[in-house]
């Protein structure tokens, strides 16, 4: 680990890097060119750089290759899911969907989590560490060059909190979208939240175009403490008042995620706090049928409740939608790939 990232350098920065190596700037382009449009995962691959100038660069520097541990593709829709190990041993997973749109892809942004949502097997076994930006950039590099096509839309709503990991996360945002690279539009990308609100509105003056989804998953302020730890440090008013923040600096409408659990959140009187607190606003609002995991009691309601409660909704102007489930035969709900690896090593 003596060795530097060289895939965390933005172009500006590899510029610099360059320089300070002896080397006149652009070399940075060819560099840049190669790692992160031509997915280079070895300096030997970029022929032409000089043997010797590629020598050096091996001595300095390295390029942190994620190493693929499973491959899962579902048989039910065209969605496949990605376990990785990073150079420390730590496993991450990935999320690819293909729409008639194009290829879209979810990623993780830390290894475990710290946030504790209830319903998620993300958290389970908490935080272990931030993802760099090059740990980002490499799910969707190394799930482009598997599937041989192109990238067009990231969600980062794997494991982690992106704002728990706000630097990494802005710099990987500014590296994915950089015309040096792969130029994936912000308008394409979709980060999640549970709500740590400082950095929403850190986020709301960065000058971005990305949509900010958050994770609301209670009617009340109440019910989010159950299910959302989160919630016992910022109260649901102060949440949404950042939301409203976004979207006034931004001009980007603010999606609200809400996982439906059976007999704790999907209720008729739930549906009447949600049109309380989203009537008259631009927002989207997502409905999620709760994965269900072998390690936690949730359910998720029957169709027949969901509908009604879409239904009950929409009949008061909220823009919602019920997300499609995707993968459910394939280990599909966040973090039970990771988990189910890991308990095998602890067995082992």
């Amino acid at each position: 680990m003596d060795k530097k990232d060289i895939c965390s350098y933005t172009y500006s920065e590899l510029q610099e890097e360059m320089k300070s190596f002896g080397e006149k700037s652009f070399r940075a382009g060819q560099i840049y060119e190669w790692l992160h449009v031509k997915l280079a995962e070895d300096f030997d691959e970029m022929t032409n750089l000089a043997k010797d100038f590629r020598k050096r660069l091996k001595e300095e520097y390295e390029i942190r290759r994620l190493t693929l541990r499973e491959r899962q593709i579902s048989r039910k829709d065209p969605t496949e899911k990605y376990l990785f190990e990073l150079w420390d041993g730590n496993l991450v997973e990935s999320v690819l969907m293909r729409y008639s749109y194009g290829n879209s892809v979810c990623i993780s942004s830390q290894a475990g989590c710290r946030m504790g949502c209830r319903f998620c097997a993300s958290a389970i076994g908490g935080l272990i560490r931030n993802l760099s930006a090059s740990e980002m950039l490499g799910q969707i590099y190394r799930i482009q060059k598997l599937i041989g096509e192109r990238i067009s839309n990231i969600v980062v709503m794997g494991t982690g909190e992106p704002l728990d990991n706000y630097d990494n996360f802005l710099k990987f945002i500014h590296m994915i979208s950089d015309e040096h690279g792969l130029h994936i539009s912000q308008r394409n990308i979709t980060a999640s939240t549970c709500g740590i609100v400082p950095n929403m509105r850190r986020l709301a003056r960065e000058g971005l175009q990305i949509t900010l989804a958050l994770s609301l998953h209670g009617s009340t302020q109440e019910k989010r403490r159950k299910l959302m730890p989160v919630a016992n440090k910022y109260e649901l008013s102060e949440v949404l008042d950042a939301c409203g923040y976004y979207f006034q600096e931004t001009g980007r409408r603010v999606t609200f995620e809400y996982s439906l659990v059976q007999g704790v959140n999907d209720s008729k009187e739930d549906a009447k706090e949600l049109i309380r607190m989203l009537g008259g606003k631009n927002c989207h609002l997502n409905l999620i049928p709760v994965n269900q995991i072998k390690e936690r009691e949730f359910r998720k309601p029957c169709r027949k409740n969901i509908l009604e409660f879409k239904n009950k909704l929409e009949h008061h102007k909220i823009n919602v939608t019920i997300r499609r489930e995707r993968g459910s035969d394939i280990d599909g709900a966040c973090g039970q790939l990771r988990r189910r690896h890991t308990a095998s090593k602890k067995e082992n």
